[in-house]
């Protein structure tokens, strides 16, 4: 299924501004159809004439009259009528007769999606007559608000520029005040009464100035003037920023949207949502998380404590095999230390593998004391990888590079170079060392050896990664006169993206 936005190229919202605020619609729409009791599709003109529906959404507060998928389909002849007319004059169209074709009756309304006074798409919006329904002031608040949005799309003036976290946004149930021109209310629904009765509002909103009775309920004053600042710029005909009213035993989501349709009385409309639980958890999970990176941090300094401790020791050794292995627990050591330092800085539990190995990578060069000096390079990124994935790997490769700089090249040879590759297989990371060394000794098995790095990282790879690990000779020889050898790993699962 293609996404929104290339749909909408294959109709007339070519520009990217007209794409954008088409996109601001669908994602705010929801809205629309809750309040209008109706099911919301987006269409678009094609060359060939006819209309292709781009979205579609369903009521929450009523029994749909669409229960097929519209999305992808296209209209033409006497039925896209209505959308031709409603697209050419810019205004509402409204069909005469309900459409009995369904399975229940339904009447549709044509509105003009309009941006910069350019029409760029229909949305039709279908009622489903077959739902009886009592007037109550509840409805007919829904139905007037809705027509007043329904004229402000036409207009151009809604969605707001900014586009808003859909998830998170109040919705029409969760508590809905309608205000006049002067911020008074004039409707507050029973879901409304009682979130405000929860920050500790007593009484009736209705007639009240909703600015003010938020801002005393607020126990932060200058969150309290935001939250009426916000209300009070609803009213002047301006988009705010949902914002949280805080009291001492609730905390409300609060955004607020103007309602100045052409030739309609001005106001605004308020949406409340109780959040008191999700914010609770956001505080619990903050505490968490600082906790979490307290202990990597507090991990990075034991670390680099028990290096320092094996730095001095192997400096007091005098014999060079006992001091060559001291040194290279310093190195491992300090690799892990690395990857707790970079977690420490991250709210999440997450490492940038090549930050890391930025740092680590000189740290080779200043513990190898065997063999010319090499030059190193990286090629490729690794990307974000989870701790429990980084910290290995991080170990694993530096083995690897360790061990290419120190036996790679012969003592009285030129100096040699040393190549880094990650590279992305599907969901599987593939990281490869090469060097242009001498190569291989003759007879070698890398399972059959001996030696504790290629035994760590043949431990790393295998079991905590669960990858394979394969040493040879390239088929293209890197150096002149030189074999090289090249090691690869293969992990799998490593590069599949976070959800």
């Amino acid at each position: 299924m293609s996404t929104l936005s290339e749909r909408l190229h294959r109709g007339a919202a070519t520009a990217p501004s007209q794409v954008d605020h088409a996109r601001r619609l669908v994602a705010d729409w929801q809205l629309l159809a809750d309040l209008a009791f109706a099911d919301l599709t987006l269409w678009v003109p094609l060359r060939t004439g006819a209309w292709w529906c781009v979205a579609q959404v369903r009521p929450l507060t009523a029994p749909t009259s669409q229960p097929e998928d519209l999305v992808g389909s296209e209209v033409q002849g006497p039925d896209a009528d209505p959308f031709r007319l409603a697209h050419r004059e810019g205004r509402p169209v409204t069909e005469g007769e309900p459409d009995w074709s369904g399975t229940s009756p339904r009447r549709r309304e044509v509105i003009p999606v309009r941006h910069d006074g350019v029409v760029v798409a229909v949305l039709a919006k279908d009622t489903n007559l077959a739902v009886t329904r009592s007037p109550s002031t509840l409805e007919l608040t829904y139905l007037d608000i809705a027509a007043d949005l329904c004229l402000m799309v036409s207009a151009g003036t809604f969605p707001p520029e900014k586009l808003l976290d859909a998830e998170m946004s109040p919705r029409v149930g969760d508590g809905l005040v309608r205000l006049d021109a002067a911020g008074r209310a004039v409707y507050a629904s029973p879901n409304a009464l009682s979130a405000y009765r929860r920050l500790g509002v007593n009484g009736d909103l209705v007639g009240a100035d909703l600015a003010r009775v938020t801002r005393g309920a607020a126990v932060d004053g200058v969150a309290g003037e935001a939250v009426a600042a916000g209300i009070a710029a609803a009213v002047a005909g301006r988009f705010p920023d949902p914002m949280d009213v805080e009291a001492p035993s609730a905390t409300l989501l609060v955004r607020a949207l103007p309602l100045q349709a052409p030739g309609a009385e001005e106001g605004a409309l308020v949406l409340v949502r109780d959040v008191t639980d999700v914010r609770r958890r956001d505080r619990a999970l903050l505490t968490k998380d600082a906790t979490i990176r307290e202990i990597h941090h507090r991990v990075k300094n034991n670390l680099q404590t028990v290096a320092a401790l094996l730095r001095l020791q192997a400096r007091r050794m005098t014999e060079p095999a006992a001091r060559a292995a001291l040194e290279e627990s310093v190195r491992r050591v300090a690799s892990i230390a690395v990857v707790h330092e970079t977690l420490a800085g991250s709210r999440e539990d997450v490492v940038d593998v090549d930050d890391v190995l930025d740092q680590v990578l000189p740290m080779l060069g200043d513990l190898t004391s065997i063999g010319p000096a090499a030059r190193t390079r990286r090629v490729g990124g690794f990307g974000e990888l989870p701790a429990a994935t980084a910290t290995p790997l991080v170990m694993a490769v530096t083995e690897l590079l360790h061990n290419a700089a120190e036996h790679a090249f012969p003592a009285d040879g030129p100096p040699g170079s040393i190549e880094l590759v990650a590279e992305r297989d599907g969901d599987d990371l593939v990281v490869r060392v090469r060097d242009d060394g001498q190569g291989l000794p003759d007879g070698f098995d890398p399972a059959l050896s001996d030696g504790l790095g290629l035994q760590i990282v043949r431990t790393l790879v295998t079991s905590e990664l669960g990858g394979s690990l394969l040493m040879r000779t390239p088929e293209d020889p890197p150096g002149p006169g030189r074999p090289g050898t090249e090691v690869v790993l293969d992990i799998p699962g490593a590069a599949r993206p976070r959800r």
